[in-house]
Parts: structure tokens; C-alpha cells; sequence
């Protein structure tokens, strides 16, 4: 419980006050953002510091590694009876998501600024970066194995567990082969949720510290009743899940910080390279926390803003008629004369609503199973 606080204030610390330095170095390099034409009604954000997501991946990456030397000097000098946590292999494979995921957004961002337009990289060189990215980690979630011969994750689809239906029904190669596409498009799925959600003042950010909070309980949830400590037919066997915990902590705490100055009226936005990110981060706990599909419910939110998207594609191919006045559904919603804050507030409150029912389902499986 220590370290999972310690990461969380870190990172939020870090968030917090290193946000408004980077906003003036963004100023002076005039590093701004560009706003589609068709959103007149976003044209004053025109110009507002980008790249914003910079500042939540440092903040979470310091303040993981922060938590653990605190508490490895803690531990050491006898100042506070505490047990430290090594660096874990599944707590390094998110934050190389979060990294990875990072610099491909960072590109996009990058680009957007260079060519001083709306559009950054092409759809294709982000999917290529993703992929990339997402086979690298794919390869070592399920090859790298720890002292009791368990690897990060495991070929069987999950969803608050995992399930029998596994990818390795034809052998171990087919398997590999199997879960890095399954891994391509739950991480391709979630960057990409996040990133079409992040369209308002502190919605996206708002909406994944509850996401990640969540991943923050289940970790803690699974360790306490890892296989390992409380051996029976209810038991988590999942490796390294209190790492994972003090992870996802770290990351909703820079998440947290970072909202202070993203809430509306936002003085910097998140850009590419946050939302790509932290929905790559998203993916990377639901895989090695084996909730792949929980994660559909967790971040419902995202779900229903991405499908709102391809609502409008599919009506208009095939009727040449819109559902909605303007996708995303939050420009719909614009369009009708909500507030932003209106439509902020909304919008949290649905995704609080579909986290709680996430975590009742995990925790009422549990309770059903003893």
C-alpha cells in the first residue's frame, strides 16, 4: 500500500509543478496547436501549447522509480519497517508502452507543428509505429519468464481472468503468432479510444485517472490474492501484480497533476502524444493483469465515443446521411449548445459509472466463485 501511495504522490507532484515550465518552454519555441477547420467553435485553442503528454510520461516514469529507491533507502537505513518491491519485468513493459506509444504521438504532434496543420503523421506510419512498438512488447510479455517460470502474460483471451479459450490451440508458434495480433488490436483499440475521446479540456485526462485508479485496486486486489500468497481455485496468478498496481498508480497520478492545468479553460493540451500513450498503457495492464476484455467495460467511455465515429463513417457510406450533427459524439453534443463543462462533466460521470461497473464485475466474480 506504501509504495502504490508513494508512486501516486510522485508522479502527481511531478505533474503538478513541472507542467507550468514546460507550458513556457512550449511558448517560446512556439509549439502550438492546430485546430481542424470545421471546428470553428475550437479556433480560440488555436496556437495552445501541444505535446502536453511529454510531461505525464516523465512524471510517470520518475515517479515509479522514485517509489521504489524511497523505498529501498527506507528499508535500508531502518527509518520505517517497510518491504520493497523489485523492478518488475510487467511494470517496465507498460511503461515501455507508455514510451513507445509516447514517441509515436510525439511524431504525429511534431509534424502537425512543422507543417502548421491539423493532420500529422499519415494513418499508415502511425499504424507502422504502433505495430512496432506493440511487437516488441507482445514478444516479451509472453517469452520473457520470471524465477518461478511465469511470463507477464499468458495466450489465453482473459476477461477478469483468463478464460479457455486460448490462442495456442494449434501449438506454441501459432500461439506467439495469434497473441501479438490480439495484442495489436487491443493496444491499436485502446491508443486509438483515447485519442479520439481527447477532443475537450481535460475530458480524456479526467476519464483515464479513473480508468487507472481502477487498474491501481485490481493489482493491489490480485496480489492479495495471488496464487503464490492464498493458494486455491479463486487465487490470481498473476505475475508481479503489485507492481502493476504501483504503475498504473504512478501513471493516474501524472495523469492527476497534469489535469490541474488541462481542466477548462486548458493552458496546454495533451496532444498525440498523451493519448496515444496512456491508451497503450491501458492495454498493456488489461494484458498483464489478464482483464483484456474487462478493459472494454472499464473504459466504456472510450468505447462510446470511438463507436459514435464509426456510426458516422458506416451511415454516411452507406445512406450518405449523418446519425450525428459532427463525430466524435462530444462535437455532436457542442453542436446542440452544451457547454464544454457541460459536456465534460457528463462525460465523467459516464465514465465513473462504467469504471464502478467494471470493478463490481471483477470483484463479484470473485464473490460468486468462493
Amino acid at each position: 500500500m506504501v509504495n502504490v501511495m508513494l508512486a501516486g504522490g510522485f508522479s502527481m507532484a511531478i505533474a503538478l509543478l513541472c507542467t507550468p515550465l514546460f507550458i513556457t518552454f512550449l511558448v517560446r519555441r512556439r509549439y502550438g496547436q492546430f485546430i481542424r477547420d470545421d471546428l470553428t467553435h475550437h479556433h480560440v485553442k488555436r496556437g495552445k501549447p501541444t505535446m502536453g503528454g511529454a510531461v505525464i510520461i516523465a512524471a510517470a516514469i520518475v515517479g515509479y522509480f522514485a517509489t521504489h529507491a524511497s523505498l529501498f533507502v527506507l528499508d535500508a537505513t531502518g527509518v520505517v519497517q517497510v518491504t520493497h518491491s523489485r523492478i518488475s519485468l510487467s511494470a517496465l513493459l507498460v511503461l515501455f508502452l507508455l514510451t513507445g506509444l509516447g514517441l509515436v504521438g510525439f511524431l504525429d504532434d511534431y509534424t502537425k507543428i512543422r507543417k502548421e496543420r491539423s493532420l500529422g503523421l499519415t494513418s499508415w506510419q502511425k499504424l507502422i509505429g504502433q505495430t512496432v512498438v506493440t511487437v516488441v512488447f507482445a514478444l516479451a510479455a509472453l517469452l520473457a519468464t520470471d524465477e518461478q517460470g511465469r511470463a507477464p502474460a499468458s495466450t489465453a483471451i482473459s476477461f477478469v481472468r483468463d478464460t479457455r479459450l486460448d490462442l495456442a490451440f494449434a501449438g506454441p508458434v501459432v500461439g506467439v503468432i495469434l497473441f501479438i495480433a490480439w495484442a495489436n488490436v487491443l493496444i491499436a483499440g485502446a491508443s486509438n479510444g483515447v485519442n479520439i475521446t481527447d477532443g475537450l479540456d481535460g475530458l480524456a485526462t479526467g476519464a483515464s485517472v479513473m480508468v487507472f485508479g481502477a487498474y491501481t485496486v485490481i493489482g493491489m486486489w490480485q496480489y492479495n490474492q495471488n496464487c503464490e500468497l492464498m493458494p486455491g481455485p479463486n487465487c490470481y496468478n498473476v505475475a508481479d501484480a503489485l507492481d502493476l498496481a504501483v504503475v498504473a498508480a504512478a501513471i493516474a497520478g501524472a495523469c492527476f497533476g497534469f489535469l490541474w492545468w488541462n481542466a477548462s479553460p486548458a493552458q496546454i493540451i495533451m496532444g498525440d502524444t498523451g493519448s496515444l500513450s496512456l491508451g497503450a498503457a491501458l492495454a498493456g495492464l488489461a494484458i498483464l493483469t489478464h482483464t483484456q476484455l474487462l478493459l472494454v467495460i472499464l473504459g466504456g467511455l472510450f468505447v462510446i465515443v470511438t463507436s459514435s465515429v464509426i456510426i458516422q463513417v458506416i451511415s454516411f457510406k452507406l445512406t450518405g446521411k449523418r446519425v450525428f450533427r459532427m463525430a466524435p459524439l462530444h462535437h455532436h453534443f457542442e453542436l446542440l449548445g452544451w457547454a464544454e463543462v457541460t459536456i465534460v462533466a457528463r462525460f465523467w460521470i459516464i465514465a465513473g459509472i462504467c469504471v464502478a461497473a467494471g470493478a463490481a464485475i471483477f470483484y463479484g466474480e470473485w464473490v460468486v466463485n468462493l
